[in-house]
């Protein structure tokens, strides 16, 4: 694109958008507008198409700290989502304020407009998504020293992905099934041996059915939401099977063709289309 082409009144978000309009189909070239727009929109919150090929307007920022978590890992600028998804950060991490006094991680939720990130996600793209680290931390100052060099906090799964690491305990259990047993709460994704040591135990099973086996996801957890009512425009995923999932659908996870790598394909993936109703976002302040 001739920049010199451009009319002087050109803003620097229109230009964002010239440049997305006119880029590739590949991740990096549409991730980049909505990497590099620092702030949300302002009027409404609305969510517009999916998790993963979506935006939100009027996103909610959600703070650094509060009562029961912090908020990990700032500098990446996704810390942005629904009032729906920040309310339900805040309720999680009171709920665990009154079992101890260690703090929730918060990590990822979206960027300030949604969109493609440029790196770590496909999904997040329009404030429904968030990522919970399964480690408490003893304060904030400790959460942000020992994830300031992106160092992951440590996983709840053995080395072979057979089992559970020693480092879980009633306080991981009680966080996600707090998270799983919340209406506002879609789904969520976690690791096949996580699932698979919920479902061995004994009581109510009720609420693994919002548990769904994904790779990783080893040391911490990631909550979608529905759709909220104020948003028209939200595109829903598929309702999640009937049942518990504690049967031969999750047995498959620990096949031999489950932990078999797939194969690189020499096609590049073509990626889903963003909505129209996104692209004013990347043109107005």
């Amino acid at each position: 694109m001739n920049r010199q082409l451009l009319p002087a009144t050109f803003t620097p978000a229109a230009l964002l958008l010239a440049t997305w309009l006119t880029a590739g189909v590949t991740g990096t070239a549409l991730a980049g507008p909505w990497a590099e727009v620092t702030a949300p929109s302002t009027g409404p919150t609305k969510v517009i198409g999916g998790v993963s090929s979506g935006c939100i307007a009027g996103a909610q920022t959600l703070p650094a700290e509060g009562d029961g978590y912090v908020s990990i890992r700032r500098y990446r600028n996704r810390f942005y989502g629904h009032p729906d998804l920040l309310r339900l950060v805040s309720d999680l991490a009171r709920k665990q304020a009154r079992r101890g006094p260690d703090l929730v991680m918060i990590g990822d939720l979206s960027q300030p407009r949604g969109g493609l990130m440029s790196s770590s996600h496909r999904s997040h793209q329009n404030g429904l998504d968030v990522d919970i680290w399964f480690q408490l931390a003893p304060s904030a100052a400790v959460a942000n020293r020992d994830t300031a060099n992106q160092a992951d906090p440590p996983s709840m799964v053995t080395p072979d992905g057979e089992g559970l690491s020693p480092l879980w305990g009633d306080d991981q259990q009680a966080l996600l099934k707090t998270a799983a047993e919340d209406p506002r709460v879609e789904r969520i994704f976690v690791n096949a041996a996580i699932k698979r040591e919920l479902c061995a135990s004994d009581g109510d099973k009720a609420w693994l059915r919002k548990l769904r086996p994904w790779f990783g996801h080893d040391a911490h957890f990631h909550v979608r939401l529905h759709c909220p009512h104020d948003s028209s425009e939200c595109s829903p995923q598929a309702a999640i099977p009937a049942g518990d999932g504690c049967g031969s659908e999750l047995d498959w996870w620990f096949s031999a063709e489950a932990r078999q790598p797939a194969k690189k394909s020499s096609t590049p993936r073509a990626e889903p289309a963003t909505p129209a109703a996104c692209r004013p976002l990347l043109s107005i302040n």
